[in-house]
């Protein structure tokens, strides 16, 4: 083969090589979360045509099956079909808007780009087919402990109706979104009357409520307007998640002579004694511990023979101390002391 030939292959496979190692093409990933830039009504308008086709454009190209899952009309409406073009999506109601509802279209943060970024939160449109749009609003901010604010709503019905939610119909007369702040706000209410609310968090995002993992909780404040207040504004509730593990932290003095083995803490459950949790301590003395909610005792050891298990014969142990524990909560300067084995535990 003549040098030429050869010279010229080299070359051809240095650079075959060079573009395996070089960066992907594209420019850097996309990261940023979706918004709605713009709908069709807009939020609080009102004479909106029975007929209308709404619409939502966001902010970059959406996965369409995702974003059409996460559209849904309150009081429920059957959306007949949804049509894309670009970045805007059109809804095609299967019956004419009413007159005598205040309707909101919601976005659930399951929406999707072509990336597979969600919305960060939820977005509500809040309009009507009357001559004009209802005064009344509930507003205030919620404290969530144990799950995200931003996975939260809160449904609105007017106390007049007295009954519980229907969990699985969306049977609500107004909706309210709660922002990753816990803000949140429900226009659109006819007035004078009462209403209550309950707070639904969609921890999986399929706006189905699931009782087995999700919330549903009912406000117990009956918030009433008027005509001549119509606004409530500067509500505060907290919501838990009757889930939520708890922690537990704090220290073990251990000044005791025994150089061997660990210090551990160990939490038996009052309800069931096979269902143990234990964590390790770090040299400074301190631990945190997690623990499903309930009662539950606590006591430090020292692990002599490293199998993590407690053996009141020969091992050092601190004396128990028992605990209810309520959900998300957070228990801080638990002391344990580890005393002799020749000390009744």
């Amino acid at each position: 083969m003549r040098p030429c030939r050869i010279a010229a292959l080299l070359a051809l496979a240095v650079a075959c090589g060079c573009g395996k190692k070089g960066p992907p093409s594209g420019g850097p990933p996309d990261l940023v979360p979706p918004t709605v830039i713009l709908s069709v009504p807009d939020s609080g308008a009102a004479r909106v045509s029975p007929t209308a086709v709404l619409s939502l454009t966001f902010s970059e190209g959406m996965e369409p099956r995702s974003t059409n899952d996460a559209i849904a009309l309150a009081p429920p409406m059957e959306i007949k079909r949804f049509r894309w073009s670009g970045r805007t999506v059109s809804l095609e109601l299967a019956e004419s808007l009413k007159t005598s509802y205040a309707y909101t279209l919601m976005v659930g943060v399951g929406a999707r780009d072509r990336h597979g970024n969600p919305l960060r939160e939820g977005v509500a449109v809040v309009f009507t087919a009357a001559d004009s749009f209802p005064p009344g609003s509930i507003e205030g901010k919620i404290e969530a402990r144990g799950f995200s604010a931003g996975a939260a709503y809160l449904w609105c019905y007017d106390a007049a109706r007295n009954h519980p939610p229907d969990s699985t119909g969306r049977d609500f007369d107004a909706l309210g979104i709660v922002d990753a702040d816990g803000q949140f706000r429900i226009p659109g209410l006819e007035v004078p009357a009462s209403y209550k609310l309950w707070a639904f968090a969609d921890l999986n995002g399929n706006r189905s409520f699931e009782p087995a993992t999700e919330i549903l909780a009912p406000i117990d404040t009956l918030i009433s307007l008027t005509s001549d207040t119509p606004r409530a504004t500067g509500l505060a509730f907290r919501v838990v998640n009757p889930r939520a593990p708890v922690r537990v932290r704090g220290t073990v003095i251990d000044s005791l002579r025994e150089r061997e083995g660990t210090a551990i803490v160990m939490a038996v459950a009052d309800s069931d004694t096979t269902r143990r949790v234990t964590t390790g301590v770090i040299p400074a003395g301190s631990f945190e511990i997690q623990l499903d909610p309930g009662d539950w005792t606590l006591r430090a050891f020292k692990d002599l023979d490293r199998n993590r298990l407690w053996n009141p014969a020969r091992e050092p142990a601190s004396l128990p101390q028992r605990f209810h524990l309520e959900p998300a909560e957070v228990l801080e300067n638990v002391r344990f002391e580890l005393l002799p084995t020749s000390q009744p535990p």
